[in-house]
């Protein structure tokens, strides 16, 4: 079930990370879009409603849920950019997905969304100085700091993640 779950591992953090290593980041997030369009295009309405794995997400949740992560994802850099160690927002993802624009809203609507975000968000990361990159927030649940070189590494792993999530359902249901 874990393989299922987290099919690339669980995000492991690093104590810090490269100026090669933050352009991999940048381009992981930078392509993501087309890359989770060219998972979905061809999927009916009865795939896109089947979920990645018992008791997870359906692939349309899945591709909603990337676009609110992200867009609370670019919020937090940009919050972190603006102000003192910001205390950020959590939000109860679960309980997003089954909110009725994911439930009424076509996967293409959402992957428009990550289309103009990443940009974006990709835009804001490759002009990002050292310090901008050192720049923090504050996650509520238990008070830990984040710097933006570790939160573009979660982005980076969370788009892959629940990619991967939709790629190999379609491999084991041969699609």
């Amino acid at each position: 079930m874990e393989s299922l779950k987290y099919p690339i591992g669980r995000f492991e953090p690093l104590p810090d990370y490269t100026p090669e290593m933050l352009r991999g980041f940048i381009n992981d997030i930078r392509y993501l879009p087309q890359l989770v369009e060219i998972a979905v295009q061809q999927l009916d309405e009865y795939q896109l409603q089947t979920p990645y794995r018992p008791e997870g997400w359906t692939v349309a949740q899945v591709v909603h849920h990337l676009a609110d992560s992200h867009m609370n994802g670019y919020t937090r850099m940009k919050l972190a950019l603006t102000e003192e160690q910001p205390v950020i927002k959590p939000y109860e993802e679960q309980l997003w997905a089954e909110l009725p624009d994911v439930k009424f809203t076509p996967v293409n609507v959402s992957i428009t969304l990550l289309h103009a975000l990443h940009n974006r968000w990709v835009s804001l990361m490759e002009h990002l100085s050292e310090a901008g990159w050192e720049r923090t927030f504050v996650h509520p649940a238990n008070g830990t700091r984040h710097n933006l070189k570790t939160h573009a590494a979660n982005y980076s792993w969370h788009g892959k993640h629940h990619l991967e999530h939709i790629l190999r359902l379609k491999e084991r249901m041969d699609w």
